[in-house]
């Protein structure tokens, strides 16, 4: 399964990773409410897994599609029948990866380097009666994780080993905006449940929003909109456990909103709603602690959202969309220093109280779109590869519903569609993109009906399925769509809406794609349900809604949050 709610072409980079993945996934989804602080709006979230260090220490995981390995089959007989060379092979599956890195080794060697979920075998063959011992050899590494092995030792006896089973842990964390702390959990490979880690919930600073990951899913970071501070964080990458980093938590300016890595991962970048600016930092990357960057702060327009990024040819950029004058500002980023210089023409002109800006990138170039909620609209531009100035697109601003969130695409192997929930019209705005110029024109049958005060769209694919789903934060449940991905129009999926806790905010989806979470702020807990890849439908998951803290928003997992914004 593949899940994605930004620009299925781009490699997103925390926000950023290469978002359409044939085996496995990695997700964007939008969330609502989580700069409650900053402004009424929604925002984007990544999520994905985590893990870490050792010899054989670890959780469960949850498994993916397929494997890869270096030199090896990636598949075991289960037959009983020995191996060309007359022996036999010993394999077994692996779940709850979601990066490279680990290699398993059988009685001391033998490597095997596996990069998916999946079944894998060694290719040296053993004889009947030969012991075999299958052992981590090297935790994974992108990001870092901890795996474990069970069945992992015994003797051949006239068959091939199959059932050798390696569970790399996963987490899953939920910032509590009303009791100032986070809930960690560990998901279950199989059912997708989720266990509260050993000494949950984890102190914060006053009135946190979204749990950012730096890029090697070692560090935690949480902005503290009451506090004006970022607390960071180690992970116990065997327990999911988190400590508080020497120094944290670390100033920011005033109600400071949500995490973001640039794409290279090295600087981390808040907005400041408050102080109407942005706090950069460079992280020290063996403990995690943040050193301010010279010059910063660097002035934004007034009441800035969500830091967002956009690689180009010319250079890195990042973005961010003033809510109360009404335009997005845009800067250079210097790749050695991490500072901040404004583009020339910055800022540029949205819509009245503008929301996230997302990218999407096509054969013609780049394109930046901006939902303005209280004009309801979408501003469009193209992208200079060059300055990364933005330009508006002829046919600007285009007509939405009322009160739009963010804008969301997704690609069906020809052309692009893009997506916008709208709050106060209940309902979803579609268009086809026109890939030379960028210009949105409305899908036949839009806007499509959802429930009350829908939040942003996320995608989950299939082979050749792909559905849609919106959060409807007002009437407690999640609308869900097959989405026809000749004309981007989006049909109910049968069950749809599928019910949630109270004032849900936004839907996450698990590394393996079979599971999806979201926050219910209202109730505080989490809902999690299991994911019909044939029909779009979900499932509550035995034991869910979780309890969580006070008010509680987003569920993220460490890999690939490190920067949800850069579309």
């Amino acid at each position: 399964m593949k899940t994605t709610t930004s620009t299925p072409l781009r490699t997103l980079v925390v926000g950023s990773r290469l978002l359409r993945f044939e085996k496995g996934w990695h997700v964007k989804t939008t969330l609502r409410d989580v700069f409650q602080f900053a402004f009424p709006g929604l925002l984007l979230i990544v999520l994905s897994a985590c893990g870490g260090g050792g010899d054989g220490s670890g959780g469960a995981g949850v498994s993916s599609s397929g494997s890869s390995s270096s030199g090896s089959s990636s598949s075991s007989s289960s037959s009983s029948s020995s191996s060309s060379s007359g022996g036999y092979l010993v394999g077994g599956t692996v779940s709850g990866l979601v990066g490279g890195g680990l290699t398993l080794s059988n009685n001391g060697g033998d490597n095997l380097e596996v990069d998916a979920n999946g079944a894998f075998t060694f290719t040296t063959a053993i004889g009947a009666g030969d012991a075999y011992r299958v052992t981590i050899n090297l935790q994974p590494n992108s990001p870092v994780q901890s795996c474990t092995v069970s069945n992992g030792e015994g003797s051949v006896a006239g068959a091939n080993i199959t059932t050798v089973v390696v569970d790399c842990a996963r987490f899953a964390f939920v910032a509590n905006s009303g009791s100032n702390n986070i809930s960690a959990y560990l998901i279950d490979n199989t059912s997708g449940a989720l266990t509260a880690v050993a000494d949950s919930p984890f102190a914060t600073g006053a009135n946190p929003s979204a749990v950012t990951f730096d890029p090697s899913g070692q560090f935690a970071y949480v902005a503290n909109a009451g506090s004006n501070n970022v607390s960071a964080y180690t992970i116990n990458t065997t327990t999911g456990a988190l400590t508080a980093i020497a120094g944290s938590p670390f100033a920011a300016g005033a109600n400071p909103s949500v995490v973001t890595f640039d794409p290279s991962g090295q600087f981390l970048y808040v907005a400041n709603a408050g102080s109407n600016n942005v706090s950069a930092y460079t992280i020290n990357t063996t403990t995690g602690a943040l050193t301010v960057i010279a010059g910063s702060p660097f002035a934004a327009g007034a009441n800035p959202s969500v830091i967002t990024f956009n690689s180009t040819a010319g250079g890195e950029f990042v973005y961010v969309a003033n809510a109360r004058s009404d335009n997005v500002s845009a800067y250079a980023i210097n790749t050695t220093t991490g500072a901040l210089t404004a583009i020339a023409g910055s800022p540029f002109a949205a819509g009245t109280n503008p929301s996230v800006i997302t990218f999407n990138t096509t054969s013609s170039g780049d394109f930046a779109y901006v939902a303005n909620q209280n004009s309801n609209d979408v501003s469009a531009y193209s992208v200079d590869a060059t300055t990364g100035a933005l330009t508006v697109i002829a046919g600007s601003p285009f007509a939405a519903g009322s009160n739009p969130s963010v804008v969301n695409f997704t690609f069906n192997g020809t052309g692009f569609f893009a997506y916008v929930a709208n709050q106060n019209s209940n309902n979803v705005s579609a268009y086809s993109v026109d890939a030379t110029t960028g210009a949105l024109t409305a899908i036949a049958g839009s806007p499509f009906a959802a429930g009350a005060n829908p939040s942003g769209v996320a995608f989950a694919y299939f082979g050749t399925e792909e559905f849609a789903y919106v959060v409807n934060a007002g009437s407690n449940n999640v609308s869900a769509y097959a989405v026809n991905t000749t004309t981007g129009a989006l049909t109910p999926i049968a069950g749809s809406p599928f019910a949630t806790g109270t004032g849900p905010d936004s839907l996450s989806f698990d590394s393996s794609g079979d599971f999806a979470y979201l926050a219910n702020h209202g109730s505080g807990s989490v809902s999690a349900f299991s994911i019909n890849a044939t029909t779009g439908a979900l499932t509550a998951v035995a034991g869910s809604p979780f309890a969580a803290g006070t008010n509680p928003y987003s569920v993220t997992l460490p890999i690939d949050s490190f920067n949800p914004w850069d579309y």
